[in-house]
Parts: C-alpha cells; sequence; structure tokens
C-alpha cells in the first residue's frame, strides 16, 4: 500500500505591512483627491447668498429710472392746482371771515406737489409755482371778500366777482395788513420746495 507525499508546507500568511513610524512621510500613500463641482454645498431654501466681492458684479445692476422733465405738464398741472386751491382757500376766508396760515400753507403744497410730481425736475418749474401760489392766494383772499361782500350787500358773489372786480380790489387793499403778506411769502416758500421734494 503505497503512502502519498504530504503536500509542501506553505508559508504562513504575512499581515499586510504597516507603515512604520520611522518611514518618511513623503512615502506613505496620500489619498487621491476627489473631484468636487464648482458648489460643493448646495444652498438651502431661504438661504441668503453671500455678498459679492469688492470690484466684482454680482448680477445685472438694474436700469436708472428715467428723469421726468416735462415742462408743459408740469406747467398746467400747477395752473390747475392754483386755481383750485384759491377757491378752496377763498371760501375758507369767506366762512370764517379770517386769513388762516395754514390755508396758505396748503395753496402753496399743493401747487409745488401738482408741478413736481407731473412736471419733474425742470428747474422752471419750482419758479413757476412760486409764482402760481402767489397767484392763487391773493384771487384766493378776492373769492373771500367777493363771499363776505355778498352777505353784507345786495349785489351777489358772482356780481362781485366779475362785475365788481375792481372795488374787491380795493376792499383787498383797505383790509391788507402785514400778515397778508406773510401769507403770500409762506405759499411761495411752500411751492418752491414741494416743486423741488416733489420731483425726486
Amino acid at each position: 500500500m503505497s503512502q502519498s507525499a504530504p503536500p509542501p508546507a506553505q508559508p504562513p500568511a504575512q499581515p499586510p505591512a504597516q507603515p512604520s513610524a520611522q518611514q518618511p512621510a513623503e512615502q506613505q500613500p496620500q489619498p487621491q483627491p476627489q473631484k468636487v463641482d464648482a458648489a460643493p454645498y448646495a444652498p438651502h431654501p431661504g438661504a441668503v447668498p453671500p455678498p459679492p466681492a469688492p470690484g466684482a458684479p454680482y448680477g445685472a445692476a438694474p436700469a436708472p429710472a428715467p428723469v421726468r422733465n416735462n415742462l408743459g405738464l408740469g406747467l398746467v398741472a400747477a395752473f390747475v392746482a392754483a386755481v383750485v386751491a384759491a377757491g378752496v382757500y377763498g371760501a375758507i376766508i369767506g366762512l370764517t371771515k379770517h386769513e388762516i396760515g395754514w390755508a396758505a400753507v396748503g395753496v402753496g403744497f399743493l401747487v409745488g406737489l401738482a408741478a413736481g410730481r407731473l412736471g419733474g425736475r425742470n428747474p422752471v418749474l419750482p419758479v413757476a409755482s412760486a409764482v402760481l401760489s402767489l397767484g392763487s392766494v391773493y384771487i384766493g383772499q378776492l373769492v373771500g371778500e367777493a363771499m363776505i361782500g355778498a352777505k353784507e350787500t345786495p349785489l351777489s358773489f358772482s356780481e362781485l366777482f366779475f362785475q365788481h372786480f375792481d372795488v374787491l380790489q380795493e376792499a383787498w387793499k383797505a383790509d391788507a395788513d402785514p400778515l397778508t403778506f406773510v401769507f403770500f411769502a409762506i405759499a411761495a416758500y411752500v411751492a418752491f420746495t414741494g416743486a423741488k421734494k416733489a420731483a425726486h
């Protein structure tokens, strides 16, 4: 009975070599860099984007608003506002029989606002607003004189205002005092500055 020869002995398996502490760092295997996208982290919903770097554009800048500069429309608007304000101012004087300072301020404000909002930044409009507000205050005071005169005379308002305008002017001169001209100045100033502010 024959016996087979035993298989040759296999050398024991060696564990993988551990890098020694004495081994230089450059000989140790380096991890391979992984490719990343340009934006490795997706922004969270509702996150605020970071501010742009100085000198770097961050999207397209909005186009500047066109400058409004319509002299004709501004003058028409100021004239209409002056006529309406004169009627309201005159009615206040006629009902109260007093000149009221805040009413003169309102006249200038309305005229300047209308001119600036509709006419824009034309440099003529503040000056025109001041002149129109002076006329508006004057006509308003004459309207008030006519309303007061219609209550004290047999003549109606329309007869006094349209047929006896010279009489109204004489009555206005007799009633005018320094405060009357202060109201003129206030209305003109408010109209001038109001037209400038409303144009922006």
